[in-house]
């Protein structure tokens, strides 16, 4: 019997039938059909289950001691770092180390380690607090007191108040407890960093109320002299909450998954270096593009670059993770769609690898073309080969200047 199943994207691998219970089976069917295709095969040694990683990257914990590894088909090097533009994360030092960690459960192993010592060190120093407004009956009056209640029930001998009260019981701090509880669901920690972890989660326990949270929650949050070492925290926190969430919603299971959709990373990691990297340029990441006057019909584009110096979007970029000898005619008639709502003539198809003959046609005045950015080798220099495909060579040495 096999406990642990080792897969890479896109690649199939058969294991005879009874070395997998049903059990086993039927829950990666039920659960994980988005990440997993399972399928029965008859071969000339006997029944075969054929899986196959559908562009997913983690750890999934089942039944019956399994466990299912998802290997990514990029170098691991190249993954961490895509995982640092796409969350924010390429700026934090403590990244380096990490970088040579052997495995994925290594370097989540490590993040998680870096995350709990990091809210420690802020539970030490003394939790960020703020004021919030309450209701509720006090022994004296404080703030604002309910009048006409106290003359519709003057039985009620304590006044009801709304007043200001200082606490360590806020959102900022709540996202914190709620990740650390994530983070020590996952089941895939070393005894040394679950132990960690859950020492950090007691000291926010005594302060903090543990409440669901999403990766979205920790975009977008303000920040001030007093708080802003919580903007590294939220970072590290919306890269857990992202992908330790888990993907089913029915079932009692004291474990979640650890999970990276390979799909959405490339798109983020392309619109965040092509951030970071054009300085002539203003980029703009899921724009959404109304159709109607109502508002209700629209279009949400991966990537347009538009001309610092004015508003004309410049370029179309739609990125597509899959491995192709040649893009769909869906694909193309997207694109093209997308072109034609902001009126640019140039449409480009992200690919992260070549298409073998790359594609450059022209759609009515719509030139529709297919560019790499490759994630085999050194991401930067891949990123400036992108770019002098992209726009002209002369244009390109001025963008990276």
């Amino acid at each position: 019997m096999m406990n642990m199943i080792e897969l890479t994207e896109y690649k199939p691998l058969s294991i005879p039938r009874d070395h997998i219970p049903t059990a086993v089976i039927n829950e990666i069917k039920q659960k994980y059909s988005s990440q997993i295709k399972v399928s029965l095969r008859d071969t000339n040694t006997g029944d075969k289950w054929q899986l196959i990683c559908q562009g997913w990257v983690g750890y999934i914990c089942l039944t019956d001691g399994f466990s299912i590894k998802l290997n990514p088909k990029v170098p691991l090097k190249n993954l961490f770092a895509m995982l640092a533009y796409a969350y924010n994360l390429k700026s934090f030092r403590f990244l380096d180390g990490l970088i040579d960690c052997e495995s994925l459960e290594g370097f989540y192993d490590d993040l998680a380690a870096i995350t709990a010592s990091r809210i420690l060190h802020r539970c030490h120093k003394g939790l960020y607090q703020t004021y919030l407004v309450k209701t509720g009956q006090l022994p004296s009056i404080r703030g604002r007191w309910e009048v006409r209640r106290a003359i519709e029930k003057p039985w009620h001998v304590q006044p009801i108040c709304h007043y200001w009260e200082q606490t360590r019981d806020i959102e900022d701090n709540q996202i914190l407890a709620w990740t650390l509880h994530c983070i020590r669901s996952t089941g895939i920690l070393s005894k040394k960093v679950r132990m960690q972890v859950r020492k950090a989660e007691r000291v926010l326990e005594g302060f903090v109320t543990r409440r669901p949270f999403t990766a979205h929650h920790c975009i977008g949050r303000q920040y001030n002299r007093l708080n802003e070492d919580y903007r590294a925290l939220h970072a590290l926190c919306r890269f857990f909450l992202d992908h330790s969430s888990p993907s089913h919603k029915t079932g009692n299971r004291p474990m979640v998954p650890f999970l990276v959709d390979m799909a959405r990373l490339y798109e983020s990691f392309v619109a965040q270096w092509l951030k970071t990297n054009l300085s002539h340029y203003c980029v703009r990441i899921q724009q959404r593009e109304y159709l109607d006057q109502y508002k209700k019909i629209y279009f949400n584009i991966d990537l347009v670059l538009y001309e610092t110096q004015g508003q004309t979007a410049r370029y179309i970029l739609d990125t597509k993770y899959k491995t192709a000898d040649k893009p769909s005619t869906d694909d193309i008639a997207q694109i093209v769609a997308y072109a034609a709502a902001k009126k640019s003539l140039s449409a480009v198809l992200v690919y992260p690898q070549p298409l073998d003959p790359p594609l450059n046609i022209l759609i009515d005045d719509y030139r529709v073309r297919s560019l790499t950015f490759s994630l085999d080798g050194d991401l930067q220099q891949a990123g400036e080969v992108f770019l002098q495909n992209l726009l002209s060579p002369a244009k390109c040495k001025e963008m990276l200047q």
